[in-house]
């Protein structure tokens, strides 16, 4: 039987001293090779501090002025109650927070701050892994390139990466890389230390390979070796794998590696206050399935600019139609079909966005352990939440989530 987890008070990372000391004592030390950066409660530390532990590759902010979030902070959020899914009593707002590990929260209510926390270690300067939250920005930026037909969504994706053309992607194309119905063998159980997920991370260096290892050395040299399982194009089947294809066939399309596009393309235009990083394999080759590293205010935003249809800091950065794209044309049949994701009843995934098809057009950004970035067009709200719960799936999280973000819109819309 699993121990119950410390909470979010109990596993406070200030309060723990994780790191704290010139040098730290042995048992408030963070490392890579042992694994601690990715064990709870380390994690509430480690979230915050990834270019501490491992390699990454930056991405800047450019030379341009900081475009300024006007303030208009509200003092009704923390009370607000809601009921979460599956249960009777409400919660509030500010207990949903301490539920869900919260590490920051940002919301932007018609591009205006209406609310912004900090918890633990974190502050308006430091960075914070988003995990799967970076497959939707890259999936962005593929879906711009195929709206600008420097990428055709149709063509097959070893017309781009020859080295693909024997594997599971051979015969895949790049809307269906975008839309994740790729037939692969790969599994995303993070509880067994031999799925294909751990194997992925172990060939990128995201966390330690064991003694004697002898595997593939870096993230590309991973995806050769995949093998297909069923069909191209049928139901939606969520792999981290594909990203990193994704990732691969940006660089093959423009010439430049993904994160450079991403900091030409998008992150120089944001007006961010802070450069982003990426964490990269032993090759330099960006961790596309999960390694955006990057401070609240800035994936603000980036949410912002996606809420205003690609449109923000006096200029179009994305497209329309690629956010037009987004809301429009996710098959929820295609996301049924895969299931595995009881809490989303109803949603849709396209260009590697979840699309909830509510009343209110909300699409998000999901990462593991509670990243977030959700966006609901008709409240002209954006949420941004950096969390490290010590439940990877989230599964866990979204019923004290997920109703949270919705209650909330309705309450700023009046």
């Amino acid at each position: 039987m699993n121990p119950v987890p410390l909470s979010a008070a109990e596993s406070d990372p200030v309060k723990m001293g994780w790191m704290v000391g010139t040098p730290p004592p042995l048992e408030k030390l963070v490392q890579y090779a042992n694994m601690g950066h990715y064990t709870f409660p380390k994690t509430r530390w480690s979230f915050a501090n990834f270019r501490s532990l491992v390699p990454t590759k930056n991405i800047s902010r450019g030379d341009g002025s900081v475009a300024a979030l006007s303030r208009a902070e509200r003092s009704d959020i923390d009370a607000l109650r809601f009921v979460p899914t599956g249960r009777a009593e409400e919660m509030t707002w500010a207990q949903s927070l301490e539920a869900n590990y919260t590490d920051a929260i940002l919301v932007l209510h018609k591009g205006q701050v209406a609310y912004e926390r900090y918890f633990g270690v974190m502050t308006p300067h430091q960075p914070h892994m988003l995990m799967s939250v970076t497959k939707s920005i890259l999936g962005t930026l593929g879906a711009a390139l195929v709206a600008e037909g420097v990428l055709d969504e149709n063509a097959l994706i070893c017309k781009y990466i020859s080295e693909l053309k024997d594997g599971a992607y051979g015969d895949a194309t790049v809307r269906q890389l975008l839309d994740m119905r790729i037939g692969v063998q790969y599994s995303e159980a993070y509880a067994d230390p031999n799925a294909e997920i751990w194997q992925h991370m172990r060939a990128g260096s995201v966390v330690p390979r064991p003694p004697g290892y002898t595997g593939p050395q870096n993230f590309y040299d991973f995806l050769k070796t995949q093998s297909k399982e069923g069909e191209h194009g049928l139901g939606f089947c969520y792999k981290t794998v594909n990203s990193d294809v994704l990732g691969w066939l940006i660089g093959r399309a423009t010439g430049q590696p993904p994160g450079d596009v991403l900091g030409t393309r998008v992150w120089s235009k944001l007006g961010a206050e802070h450069d982003a990083y990426m964490l990269i394999d032993s090759a330099g080759s960006e961790f596309a399935g999960g390694g955006f590293n990057a401070t609240l205010r800035d994936v603000g935003r980036f949410g912002e600019m996606m809420r205003l249809g690609g449109h923000f800091n006096g200029q179009q950065i994305i497209p329309k139609a690629v956010v037009n794209d987004i809301c429009l044309n996710g098959s929820k049949e295609a996301f049924a079909q895969g299931g595995g994701f009881p809490t989303l009843d109803g949603y849709a995934y396209r260009n590697m966005w979840w699309v909830t098809n509510n009343e209110h057009g909300a699409f998000s950004a999901r990462g593991i352990h509670g990243q977030t970035i959700y966006i609901d067009p008709k409240a002209e709200m954006v949420i941004v939440r950096f969390a490290s719960h010590p439940a990877a799936l989230n599964l866990v999280s979204d019923p004290t989530s997920l109703p949270a973000f919705h209650r909330l819109a309705k309450h700023l819309m009046n």
